[in-house]
């Protein structure tokens, strides 16, 4: 397979997953396990093109972002709010990724605890979606109690262990706390932009000077590809769990973790 090719599956998965409660983390790291790439080589590669993911976000979620940069402004209470909520959330991951972030690379390349972690997410799923109770609506991600906010935040660190699923333990984890369906997955979405953007430039200051004008060329495909792909994607996940709940994904992760487990053995 063709590094162009590669790049261009890795970023249909990318975007597929990124905003999903499946770990595209995971997925990215079993997909170059499976597909026999140098899981060293491609590290970079599936965090640069994360920033694509996440400028889908910005493009469907723009009259939000545009209200709260004109609420901000003019010092309105809910632009405040909105702001707040994010940053109170986003500080946890900062802590804990120059903590631990050597750590955390090492696990990156663990396929067999990224299988796992699908697994053991799944039945955490299967488990909030059974007990938890969440209202039917809810007042926005502006509304979400400062509390709530610093315990998804906490909750969004489990992510770090690579197939955990950095958007299934935000939303899962606001339900646990009372936070409604939609307003749990957007303040997932939302939270993305500083956390992915953070880890990105973290790891590009870190590596950056080592990539190739090539590697520059496949982030440039992988991105475009994973930009796209999250477009369609985000607007059909908010459907799905608005009218069906959580269940697919938790059963898709069971199988899929059982089923690289059963791959990785007969390796």
């Amino acid at each position: 397979m063709t590094d162009t090719l590669a790049a261009i599956l890795l970023g249909i998965l990318e975007g597929l997953t990124e905003f999903l409660p499946v770990s595209s983390t995971g997925h990215l790291i079993l997909a170059t396990e499976f597909l026999g790439f140098n899981q060293a080589e491609w590290e970079v590669f599936n965090i640069a093109i994360q920033p694509a993911a996440i400028l889908a976000i910005v493009v469907l979620y723009w009259r939000t972002f545009w209200g709260v940069a004109k609420g901000l402004l003019g010092f309105e209470t809910g632009a405040l709010a909105f702001l707040r909520n994010l940053l109170v959330a986003f500080f946890p991951a900062v802590l804990l990724g120059l903590a631990f972030g050597d750590i955390i690379e090492t696990m990156l390349g663990n396929a067999v605890l990224v299988c796992w972690s699908l697994i053991v997410g799944g039945v955490a799923i299967l488990a909030v979606e059974r007990w938890a109770n969440p209202p039917a609506e809810g007042p926005g991600v502006a509304g979400v109690p400062l509390r709530t906010a610093a315990l998804i935040g906490a909750v969004q660190c489990l992510a770090m262990i690579p197939g955990v699923s950095r958007s299934g333990a935000t939303i899962l984890g606001a339900m646990a706390f009372g936070v409604d369906r939609k307003t749990a997955a957007e303040f997932s979405f939302f939270l993305a932009v500083p956390t992915l953007s953070g880890a990105t430039v973290y790891q590009l200051a870190k590596y950056g000077s080592d990539l190739t004008g090539r590697d520059f060329e496949l982030i440039a495909i992988g991105s475009a590809i994973s930009f796209v792909t999250a477009l369609v994607v985000v607007k059909l996940f908010v459907t799905i769990i608005t009218r069906i709940g959580f269940a697919p994904f938790a059963w898709y992760r069971i199988v899929i973790g059982a089923g690289g487990l059963a791959w990785l053995w007969l390796q």
